[in-house]
C-alpha cells in the first residue's frame, strides 16, 4: 500500500496521508511522496487548489516512533539506510533537513490556496503540517496537540514558527510546554482552525470551498496569497508597493476584463 496517496480531479489536487494503521505517523516513503506531490502542485499550472487530508481516523500523529526507536525508517545524505543514526547529531540534523522540512519549505513556494482538511488527531508535527496550509477545516472528531515537549524535544518541522503567528505567543507557547490536547471546538475558539463541522459534513464543506477557489481569478487569488505573505514579513511602504505593482498586472490580464463585464450584466464570471 503506498504510504501516501496523489490524485488530481479537475483544478483540486488532494494529497492523502495513507497509514492508517499507524494513524499516519510519517514514514521516509510518505515524506519522499510528499515532497513529489508538492513539487507538481507547485509546477502544474493546471492544478489550482491543494487539499490535504489523511486516511481513517486520525490526521496524523507526526514522526513514527518506533522507527525512530529503532533507527529505522531514516536516510543518509547518500541514500542509504543509516543504521546508527541516532548516534550523530549532525545526521539527525541533514536528515530532518533533507527530509521532512523540504515539506514547508515547498509550501511557502505554493501560491496557490492550500485547505488542511483534518478529519482526525493532528498531534506534534501533524498538526504543524496542517499549519502550513492556509485554511485549516475540521472534523468534530478531531483534536490538536503539540506533543514534542513529552518526548524531550523540540518542533523540528516549523511548528515554532507558525503556531505562533496563527494563535498567538502565549498559546502558542502553553501548548508546546505543555504538550496539552484540546478539541476541535477550542482549537477554532483559538484561531486555530479556520471551521468546524459535523464528521459527517466536513469533507463536503472543504470540497464546496476548494471548487470555489478553483472558479475564481486564479492570477489574483495567488497574488492575494503572495500580498499577505509578504505583507507579514515586510513594512507598509515595501508592501503597498507590492501590491501597485500587482494591480497593475492584474488589471491587464482578461480575468479583470471579464468580472468587470459580469458585474455590468449581473451574471457570474466566467474566468479562465
Amino acid at each position: 500500500m503506498q504510504d501516501l496517496l496523489f490524485e488530481v480531479n479537475g483544478g483540486i489536487a488532494t494529497i492523502t496521508l495513507n497509514r492508517p494503521d499507524s494513524l499516519n505517523a510519517f514514514s521516509i516513503n510518505m515524506i519522499q511522496n510528499w515532497i513529489k506531490a508538492l513539487e507538481e502542485v507547485r509546477d502544474n499550472d493546471n492544478i489550482r487548489v491543494l487539499v490535504l487530508t489523511g486516511k481513517g481516523k486520525a490526521f496524523c500523529a507526526g514522526g513514527d516512533i518506533k522507527a525512530i526507536k529503532n533507527n529505522d525508517g531514516f536516510l543518509n545524505m547518500d541514500g542509504h539506510e543509516e543504521k546508527d543514526f541516532s548516534s550523530t547529531g549532525l545526521n539527525r540534523k541533514n536528515s530532518l533537513w533533507k527530509y521532512v522540512q523540504r515539506i514547508p519549505l515547498l509550501m511557502e513556494e505554493i501560491d496557490k490556496p492550500t485547505i488542511a482538511a483534518i478529519n482526525g488527531d493532528a498531534i506534534g508535527a501533524g498538526l504543524d503540517m496542517t499549519l502550513q496550509c492556509d485554511i485549516r477545516i475540521s472534523s468534530e472528531k478531531a483534536r490538536f496537540g503539540e506533543g514534542y515537549v513529552k518526548l524531550g524535544i523540540v518542533p523540528g518541522d516549523g511548528g515554532g514558527y507558525f503556531l505562533p503567528r496563527i494563535i498567538g505567543l502565549d498559546k502558542a507557547l502553553e501548548m508546546l510546554w505543555t504538550g496539552k490536547i484540546i478539541e476541535a471546538s477550542e482549537a477554532k475558539d483559538i484561531g486555530l482552525v479556520t471551521h468546524v463541522y459535523s464528521h459527517e459534513q466536513f469533507l463536503e464543506e472543504v470540497y464546496k470551498l476548494a471548487e470555489k477557489l478553483e472558479r475564481g481569478p486564479q492570477q489574483a487569488i495567488r497574488l492575494i496569497k503572495r500580498t499577505v505573505q509578504q505583507g507579514l514579513k515586510t513594512d507598509l511602504r515595501t508592501s503597498l508597493d507590492l501590491v501597485s505593482s500587482y494591480m497593475g498586472l492584474v488589471t491587464e490580464h482578461p480575468d479583470y476584463h471579464e468580472g468587470i463585464n459580469a458585474l455590468i450584466e449581473k451574471r457570474r464570471p466566467n474566468f479562465e
